[in-house]
């Protein structure tokens, strides 16, 4: 092989070398996904590119774990990373899917409000939501990005997290939407510790006034939570003395999504 073939458009600029490495980076992965396994001989040539260049690539992917080598045979094969990436957006879909008739039910059960959310770096992101017969004029969270301090869901989530991830989050500075919003880091602590001991995590006109919440974390098959399940309504109707019974039904539900996404087995 005397040289590499030019893509089209190439014209030797930062940008489009960047473009270029990536296109062919993707090509790899591709090349292994077809073949199952092929050296750095095999993947040049279809790539159309030195071996030191295929070398080069395969070295950053197998950096991020997207390719590994067989060490024998001195060939490659796609990587954890792949399976990694593959599962997280499979786990976003099929939560989607499974959580349905959970939710349904439950707000058929409790005649409330029933949102599903999963965690979005700062902010819980609702993805699907069910209504009960009282919850006619409710308003509709789907989409919506809602703080992780003061809403039911999103404790769940800060409760969860490793210790050093979370007081990253504690860290920061609590923003106040009502005067019952928790603002200080001792005091959500305190809230957090309740919910992993009591399954369920509650909110009471933290987020808006007149409005409350309760929530219970949903689990993968390896028990790490990735979605929260959670019941909101008036005040009126979700009254300080119901949030625990309201909790524990909404724990059974989560428990059995849980299921369904494998946790258990």
């Amino acid at each position: 092989m005397t040289g590499e073939r030019k893509q089209p458009g190439e014209n030797g600029s930062g940008t489009s070398s960047g473009v270029r490495s990536v296109d062919r980076a993707v090509s790899v992965l591709e090349i292994l996904a077809r073949h199952g396994e092929a050296g750095v001989t095999e993947i040049a040539g279809e790539l159309g590119v030195h071996k030191s260049t295929a070398f080069r690539l395969l070295g950053v992917l197998e950096n991020r774990g997207l390719v590994s080598q067989t060490k024998d045979r001195g060939k490659y094969h796609l990587g954890a990373g792949v399976l990694r990436l593959a599962g997280a957006a499979a786990v976003r879909l099929d939560i989607s899917q499974e959580g349905v008739p959970v939710c349904r039910e439950l707000a058929d059960e409790l005649g409330e409000t029933v949102n599903l959310a999963v965690l979005d770096d700062d902010a819980a992101v609702n993805i699907m939501q069910a209504r009960g017969t009282a919850s006619v004029t409710a308003q509709n969270w789907l989409g919506r990005r809602t703080p992780l301090h003061a809403t039911a869901g999103g404790k769940v989530f800060l409760a969860h997290l490793p210790p050093a991830v979370r007081e990253g989050h504690l860290a920061r500075p609590l923003r106040r939407f009502t005067k019952r919003t928790i603002t200080t880091a001792r005091e959500l602590r305190g809230e957090l510790e309740t919910a992993v001991e009591h399954g369920y995590a509650t909110t009471l006109e933290e987020l808006e006034l007149g409005l409350a919440a309760v929530a219970a974390p949903v689990r993968s098959h390896d028990g790490t939570v990735i979605a929260a399940i959670s019941v909101s309504g008036p005040v009126y109707r979700l009254r300080a003395d119901r949030l625990p019974e309201l909790g524990g039904r909404t724990a059974t539900a989560a428990a059995e999504l849980s299921r369904r996404m494998g946790y258990g087995f």
